[in-house]
């Protein structure tokens, strides 16, 4: 990866890019067909930074169309597993050339800080990548032991046309955990991105056709939730949709496959994951680094943001007041200066959410150690980061996903009221542990109803390991590992008999 540029340097960049706005079907930049377009908005300023296509139903029609086609067709869904392992390979390396201007594009729309985007998003939607595609070639089918006289292969297939609706907070990253599987198991597959951040994901479609990618087979439908993404998980003809987002839209998607052709649906949602601190953490300077970047990492807008400290009330004061000392090291300010660690909330509409809880917890008489305001920066959407302390479990901003720079104080007394606690939500994405005995530590691990659970630090696994959630969090299925290429495959047993007396055999 190349070395970070000065804030002056990403301005220009900012400044003299070309901004992709249409949609990507059939391997050609397109208008919407009704020519209608929606603002995508730099949070940053508030200013608006361009007009995007807005897809509607003929959009998705055509592109579903397409797609179909070049599925049928074989160009991709029958290419050689290690043909298609080399252009998704050179996908990454056209990628890893342009990866300043994708950073800038995606901190134009997000607001996130562009030392982020550059130095954990693009270099681990590399890594995404790469690594799905040199699976391509590497997993086998199974034969079953099912006696002498017959050959009897499980084999997986790709499954058609895919949808992957993303989210808005990690749009290239998120990108990169749905086509890596999708595309490197053959299907076709139809992206629409968040409506708040489509120009990184546009640019990457275009770079995917130059890498070598059939017209058809990677397609952007851009546009409103309620009208494409509707479409998309409506249509007859396509075969799953795979969507990160809250569980709200998520559970649309799964009436949306209950009214249409029962396809396939895998839901990563929302999360209001817990970070148990016992008395007997070790070093908790380190703990208080973990913390801090579990829950102000992108603004907070992370679903498996920490956004509850369950820690044991011998050490409470003390893990907030060194918590409150480790913020010194998140600067917050323009996105585009790589100095900077926090930068602005998405959208308008996000930010008076989270100031819509900071006001509740304060109403519901929970105490403000820092933060709790706006962030004063132009007309741009800043939340100061905020540590909420004395709060309760049964408090809104307990149990609710803020999705925000905020974060919930719990004290407890001791591990069984910790674990009681991080299992009284409806989520259950992600969890961590902090304590110095490895037992009680795998013991809490086991009965905390989460996805991933981490121990003695803060994180969401690698590429190898599957990413999910439990309960409300989840549905259907896993981002990441090769459990993703299943999903992605359907399951199909080829029975031959080979006896000399070809008499047909009972199943049972």
């Amino acid at each position: 990866m190349s070395s970070l540029l000065t804030r002056d340097e990403y301005q220009n960049l900012a400044d003299s890019l070309p901004l992709p706005t249409n949609a990507v079907i059939d391997g050609k930049a397109r208008a919407a067909q009704s020519g209608e377009t929606f603002e995508t908005i730099n949070p940053a300023t508030g200013q608006v930074i361009s007009s995007i296509a807005s897809c509607g139903q003929a959009d998705v029609d055509l592109a579903v169309e397409k797609a179909r086609l070049a599925f049928e067709s074989g160009a991709w869904s029958r290419a050689h597993p290690s043909e298609r392992k080399r252009v998704l390979r050179r996908l990454v390396r056209l990628m890893e050339r342009d990866a300043h201007e994708l950073a800038v594009l995606e901190t134009l729309e997000s607001g996130k800080p562009i030392y982020d985007v550059e130095t954990i998003d693009i270099p681990e939607a590399l890594h995404c990548l790469e690594w799905h595609a040199e699976a391509t070639d590497k997993l086998y089918g199974q034969t079953s032991p099912s006696g002498d006289d017959v050959v009897s292969m499980i084999v997986r297939q790709p499954l058609g046309v895919v949808a992957c609706v993303l989210p808005w907070n990690f749009p290239i990253l998120m990108l990169a955990w749905k086509i890596g599987p999708a595309l490197a198991t053959g299907n076709s597959v139809i992206v629409k991105p968040a409506e708040q951040t489509n120009m990184s994901t546009l640019r990457i479609a275009e770079l995917a056709h130059e890498a070598g990618l059939p017209p058809g087979v990677l397609q952007i439908v851009t546009g409103l939730g309620e009208i494409t993404g509707k479409a998309l998980g409506m249509h007859p003809d396509i075969d799953m949709v795979a969507f990160t987002g809250s569980t709200d839209v998520g559970r649309k998607f799964l009436e949306y496959s209950a009214r249409s052709n029962l396809k396939r649906i895998v839901l990563e949602c929302g999360g209001k994951n817990p970070c148990i601190v016992l008395d007997d953490a070790e070093n908790l300077d380190v703990v208080a680094q973990h913390v801090t970047q579990a829950v102000f990492w992108n603004m907070g807008e992370n679903c498996s943001s920490n956004s509850r400290l369950i820690v044991h009330e011998k050490i409470k004061d003390r893990l907030v007041e060194i918590v409150l000392h480790k913020l010194k090291e998140w600067p917050l300010g323009e996105p585009l200066d790589p100095g900077n660690r926090l930068g602005a909330i998405v959208s308008k509409e996000q930010f008076d959410r989270i100031m819509g809880y900071i006001k509740k917890g304060r109403a519901e008489g929970a105490r403000i150690v820092t933060g709790g305001s706006a962030y004063k920066h132009g007309k741009g959407y800043f939340i100061e980061p905020t540590v909420f302390d004395d709060v309760t479990p049964g408090m809104t901003i307990a149990r609710e996903e803020i999705f925000g720079p905020v974060l919930s104080v719990i004290k407890v007394a001791n591990a069984d009221e910790a674990v009681r606690v991080a299992n009284d939500t409806q989520y259950g994405l992600t969890a961590s542990i902090f304590t110095a005995n490895l037992g009680k530590a795998h013991r809490i691990a086991r009965d905390i109803r989460a996805g991933t659970v981490t121990i003695n630090c803060y994180g969401e696994g690698d590429i190898s390991t599957p990413f999910g959630g439990f309960k409300l969090s989840g549905f259907g299925g896993r981002d990441k590992s090769l459990q993703a290429h299943d999903q992605y495959t359907e399951l199909k047993t080829i029975w031959a008999d080979i006896s000399d007396q070809k008499v047909s055999r009972s199943v049972d």
